[in-house]
């Protein structure tokens, strides 16, 4: 069964209610501060709903077949770019507070990353973000596969052609001290 290919760029759709987890998470820090309290109803009767509204409505991620986009904030706005080919790994996270609110974190790890290069990225509240973070594995690795002329493979099916291969090295050692036990 083929699978249909991406259509690219591939946006991505975040979840609005990153909208209140957002001002309830500000909020926290502020009550946990002297100076914040004082300033909590200012930020529930206006400000910090208009915040969470501008910041939702700022979000914007897309997968290219090169490379991910991301753009954030409102006040500072922040735009990174990270090639697929150096994505070492991404991370799904989703503590108790986040699946409360139905939300997700997804992480990205670099090659190369240390902390004065440190080009790491999180996205929260995106819609169906296992599926995304399946998308941009698939896309990683079928950039990799063209640019070194082979085929993308299943990493399921060449691990488990390894885990095979290994058994059946075991089963013929094993074979051979029982024939040399007996002889």
């Amino acid at each position: 069964m083929n699978q249909p290919e991406n259509q690219f760029p591939l946006p991505v759709r975040f979840n609005p209610i990153i909208r209140t987890y957002m001002l309830l998470y500000v909020a926290f820090f502020m009550f946990i501060s002297v100076i914040g309290i004082i300033l909590l109803p200012i930020w529930f009767l206006g400000v910090g709903q208009w915040w969470s509204r501008h910041y939702f409505h700022k979000l914007q991620c897309e997968l290219t077949e090169r490379s991910l986009h991301f753009r954030k904030g409102i006040l500072v706005e922040v735009e990174k770019t990270i090639p697929l080919e150096n994505i070492q790994d991404v991370t799904f996270v989703a503590g108790p507070v986040l699946r409360y609110f139905d939300l997700c974190i997804l992480k990205f790890e670099t090659a190369g990353q240390n902390s004065s290069q440190a080009n790491d990225m999180e996205l929260i509240g995106i819609i169906d973000a296992q599926t995304f973070r399946t998308q941009i594995l698939e896309q990683r690795q079928k950039l990799i596969a063209t640019r070194s002329n082979q085929q993308p493979i299943n990493t399921d099916q060449k691990l488990l052609t390894e885990i095979r291969d290994t058994l059946r090295d075991i089963r013929q050692l094993l074979q051979n001290n029982l024939k040399e036990s007996n002889a």
